[in-house]
């Protein structure tokens, strides 16, 4: 096992920098080994090595990926804890290079299959811890921007598989699918390179470790300020008051379902339910099968098909851009509720066109996947894989964001096993149904998620603590709202700009304190310092 604490050169920017940059690698391979699939199952090569699969096979085949991913983000949850963020980050890297190579190199049905559950089950460790370790590192001003550049990168990941899937199409032999599948292990083996020289959180030694000073010296190294500044001190001191109000029972699975003066048991409904309803958007429909709804819905030739898909990968990217800057500004609930219904008019405009079925309709309707995949990507993307770690108590984070991460590849293998049947059969009212379901996504936002934007993980605790006896401007709310999160939401607005009040403060304070030290020692991050 590599050191607790990482390699002591890492400091400030260029440590965030680091732990960035190998989480976002997780949700690289994540997003290209949803890609790769578009590609490989409309090869004729890879449908002659198969044994000519039908079309439910073939969504079988698949979604058995996410069956894997199941069984490994819940896996993640023991280990999370047990061994740490870094180390589970890194067991599911080296799982994702075996079942890389065993798909890779499969010469029968069978063993591809059990290869795709493999790689899943590795992809489950990954994008079940990379939340969690990011959201735990950040700064709360800087913590959406940070888990949204993993998620562009995610889609970089998407667009490259589309890419290389289009690049070796003109090669006519097996190598028009195996060097796809096996180009994903390069991630994998860049996510165990970094991850040796990487700290665990401190959030995790604190509690875990059982040793403040470890985990002081790694919150210092992150924010690349002395150990003895105030606003390392205040932090720290937050961070051992969660700890405290959370150790009076231990984190066990029950805990999961236990209010425990926490609100802990809602607050994992709504982790679950936030990664759920992302799949119930329909957004799979196209990640998996764009080039397959490009032929089948539009009629438009293989190759004409990967190259179509290419271009709205490569518009999905940069699309994606947006949400970095309006993440932490706009919050989470108004990019949900906003975007859920955005896809729900775009989803009914595509149905309308694919029944029309005619030249310009079919053009009209490919307008409308980059819309749909525009409006998931500015609310339903970043946000959706942030929320969990930031809603859920630090006892029971890591099991249920594990658990959150599940029921999302849960859902996106009921979408994935649907979608070509789905598509064959009932074809334009396919998107109807996801439309309605946006409907259903918005108002559960709506009526249920409060804000965390802008509020460090400690202050949620503070947000849920006591919520029916605690005085604040918002205890005459009306008995129906009480039996609702609609208190919470609202309660969540009031404390954000609190908690941004005080953390300017807090950073004049210190700089003033400290106005005769070193640059290195003055270093505030202007983020921290915005209301």
């Amino acid at each position: 096992m590599t050191s607790r604490l990482g390699a002591s050169f890492l400091q400030g920017h260029l440590l965030v920098a680091a732990i960035t940059s190998v989480c976002s690698s997780g949700f690289l391979v994540f997003g290209y080994d949803q890609g790769v699939m578009s590609g490989v199952v409309i090869s004729d090569f890879w449908l002659s090595s198969m044994g000519h699969p039908s079309t439910l096979m073939i969504g079988t085949i698949t979604a058995l990926y996410d069956v894997g991913a199941v069984f490994g983000a819940i896996a993640a949850a023991f280990t999370a804890d047990r061994l740490g963020r870094k180390h589970t980050l890194f067991l599911g890297a080296a799982i994702v290079i075996v079942g890389a190579i065993i798909m890779g190199s499969a010469f029968e049905r069978i063993q591809f299959m059990f290869a795709r559950v493999i790689t899943g089950i590795g992809i489950g460790y990954i994008t079940s811890v990379t939340p969690v370790y990011q959201s735990e590192i950040s700064a709360a001003a800087q913590r959406g921007w940070q888990v949204c550049c993993q998620l562009t990168t995610m889609l970089f990941g998407l667009m490259l598989a589309y890419w290389i899937n289009y690049g070796v199409y003109p090669r006519k032999s097996d190598f028009q699918w195996r060097f796809p599948i096996l180009f994903q292990a390069i991630f994998a083996v860049h996510i165990i390179a970094v991850t040796t020289w990487l700290p665990d959180t401190p959030r995790w030694l604190i509690q875990h470790d059982h040793n403040e000073e470890r985990g002081l010296v790694v919150l210092a190294r992150l924010r690349g300020l002395d150990p003895h500044s105030e606003i390392v001190q205040k932090e720290k001191d937050d961070i051992v008051e969660a700890i405290r109000i959370e150790s009076k029972e231990g984190g066990i699975w029950g805990d999961l379902f236990r209010d425990n003066g926490i609100a802990a048991n809602k607050r994992f409904y709504l982790a679950l339910g936030i990664q759920f309803m992302q799949q119930m958007s329909g957004i799979n429909i196209v990640t998996y099968y764009a080039p397959t709804l490009f032929q089948e819905s539009l009629g438009m030739s293989q190759e004409r098909s990967l190259f179509l898909g290419c271009f709205l990968q490569l518009f999905y990217i940069l699309a994606s851009f947006l949400t970095w800057w309006t993440i932490d500004r706009v919050g989470r609930r108004q990019l949900f509720i906003l975007n859920a219904l955005g896809m729900c008019l775009v989803l009914i405009a595509e149905a309308i066109c694919v029944a029309i079925n005619t030249p310009s309709s079919s053009i009209a309707a490919v307008v409308f996947v980059f819309a749909f995949e525009a409006c998931f990507t500015w609310g339903w993307m970043a946000t959706v894989w942030i929320y969990p770690p930031e809603i859920l108590p630090l006892k029971i984070r890591a099991k249920g964001a594990s658990l959150a991460a599940a029921a999302d590849f849960l859902g996106n293998f009921l979408v994935v096993e649907i979608t070509p049947p789905a598509l064959k059969y009932i074809g334009y009212k396919t998107y109807i149904i996801f439309a309605v379901l946006n409907i259903v996504n918005a108002v559960l936002v709506w009526c249920f998620y409060p804000e965390t934007a802008g509020q460090t993980l400690e202050s949620v605790d503070r947000l849920f603590v006591a919520e029916c006896q605690e005085e604040t401007p918002f205890t005459d709310a009306a008995s129906l709202f009480r039996k609702t999160q609609w208190r919470v939401v609202r309660k969540a607005r009031w404390m954000a700009k609190t908690e941004a009040f005080e953390r300017r403060s807090t950073a004049r304070l210190d700089v003033a304190a400290h106005k005769d030290d070193t640059p290195q020692q003055l270093r505030v991050d202007a983020a921290e310092c915005e209301l």
